[in-house]
């Protein structure tokens, strides 16, 4: 006989999504300059971007989708979603508008950062450390970052995971190398309160690396030279030549690296999914340019007065002592590692092509 009973419902249980489903949850730490354009970079509405030719008004558009999903560097095909931590609540609606997402908090205040553990499966952490002022000169106190401490601290409690992570150093660790080129391999000569933070921040992201390591925490530490770009504040030599600042002459000038800006932000990016973890990698453009070269190439652009060059004597006179300080390391950045591991292929492969870039900008804005 047929059963009279009603048949019984199977409760369908949902079925996760496969992880190449799953948007990834990236988290910007000292989202400046550099950490917006990284941003851009998965914006969905700026997949194609257009920007001029460094020699004239020809223009080509860049796929930015495919430069995070070249192979082996972004795993997801859908773009991230996008959070950055600030302490001032006046830039949020900036960033909204931006497509990210604010978090208010302040890395000097580590009770503020108790929400970011398990926020986000990737970190950019872009932020510098805090200098410490002292009337008596630099204490031991100077030379420790303190908001990298707490950062750590917050990302891993009460989570089980933590989150892979990209630091932006500075390439100021290898200290003096009297103009030689200097890789990843380089010993640290630091010397400067200013670039011995930045030593000590690296050495705080291994040791939570290595005690993370199973939760899944791994870190890739970029060494950063100087950074400009023409659409940045302060990113061209252009108000230092208004002012006439000296330069060194040549027989005492020293080598410096440098690194265009939207290089710099699709090397972060790229990092993220590309960096080996506890590794280190330059990231710097083919030039190897003196200092006071530099600044005749771009007075030359803007036909403006080259700086007048005086001896390092006389430097120690009529400079401040920053500036001095920059002033007393040589070394040429070298960049292998960055093409080959990371695959980054410059836009801006020398100083001479991004600054011509940036004085071709600088006449294409509206006058004032």
């Amino acid at each position: 006989m047929p059963s009279i009973q009603k048949p019984q419902r199977v409760r369908r249980v949902p079925r996760a999504l496969p992880s190449r489903f799953k948007r990834q949850r990236v988290l910007i730490i000292g989202c400046g300059d550099v950490g917006q354009r990284t941003a851009r970079l998965w914006r969905p509405m700026e997949r194609r971007i257009s920007m001029e030719l460094p020699g004239g008004a020809q223009s080509i558009s860049a796929d930015v989708p495919d430069l995070i999903a070249e192979k082996g560097a972004q795993p997801h095909h859908r773009l991230p979603l996008v959070r950055a931590l600030t302490s001032s609540p006046e830039k949020c609606a900036a960033l909204r508008a931006q497509g990210i997402l604010p978090l208010q908090g302040n890395l000097d205040d580590a009770a503020s950062l108790r929400r970011l553990a398990g926020l986000a499966q990737r970190v950019v952490h872009l932020a510098p450390p805090a200098a410490i002022a002292s009337t008596e000169g630099e204490t031991v106190a100077s030379v420790l970052d303190q908001r990298t401490r707490h950062l750590l601290r917050a990302l891993v409690r009460r989570a089980n995971s933590a989150p892979a992570l990209v630091y932006g150093s500075t390439s100021g660790v290898y200290g003096d190398w009297q103009g030689a080129w200097v890789d990843e391999a380089r010993p640290l000569r630091a010397t400067t309160a200013r670039a011995l933070r930045r030593v000590d921040a690296e050495s705080q992201l291994r040791g939570w690396a290595l005690r993370f390591q199973d939760s899944g925490a791994r870190v890739h530490v970029l060494r950063i030279p100087g950074i400009y770009a023409g659409d940045r504040e302060g990113g061209t030599p252009v108000a230092r030549l208004l002012r006439g600042t000296p330069a060194l002459r040549a027989e005492d000038d020293v080598f410096t690296s440098h690194i265009h800006a939207d290089d710099l932000a699709r090397a972060v990016a790229l990092a993220l999914w590309r960096g080996k973890p506890q590794r280190a990698t330059n990231v710097a453009d083919d030039s190897a340019l003196r200092m006071g070269d530099y600044f005749d190439l771009a007075a030359d652009l803007w036909q403006l007065p080259r700086p007048p060059r005086i001896s390092r004597a006389e430097a120690a006179q009529q400079l401040s002592p920053v500036l001095l300080s920059f002033m007393s390391e040589s070394r040429r950045v070298a960049n292998r590692r960055m093409k080959t591991e990371l695959g980054l292929k410059l836009r801006y492969p020398t100083v001479q092509q991004g600054l011509a870039a940036a004085f071709q900008l600088s006449k294409d804005l509206p006058k004032k």
